[in-house]
């Protein structure tokens, strides 16, 4: 499945025509929060990452970024080759740790 096609079938589930944009913002931020938790407790805490609830929590946060695309009428696959594409320009070799 590439991006735009996730898009369209996530759009299936978006609910509501009023603040649409604001409930996914919202949304993104607290979904994006979930995964930090995990990271967060994994580092810190010592517990295990739960490699299932981590996938879930990163599936939220890519319907409700996909939506937000949605919103502003920008296919998906834009987002994803744009953000390539500024990367490979940023570290033209890849990254390299600096000393």
């Amino acid at each position: 499945m590439d991006f735009n096609q996730y898009q369209d079938a996530a759009k299936r589930t978006l609910y509501g025509n009023e603040q649409v944009l604001t409930n996914c913002a919202l949304g993104l931020a607290g979904e994006s929060g979930q995964v930090v938790d995990l990271v967060k407790n994994y580092t810190f805490r010592g517990r295990k990452l739960d490699r299932q609830q981590l996938i879930h929590e990163m599936g939220d946060v890519l319907w409700y970024l996909s939506q937000v695309a949605e919103w502003a009428d920008i296919p998906f696959d834009e987002v994803a080759t744009t953000n390539i594409e500024e990367l490979n320009k940023r570290y033209p070799q890849g990254f390299k740790k600096q000393n």
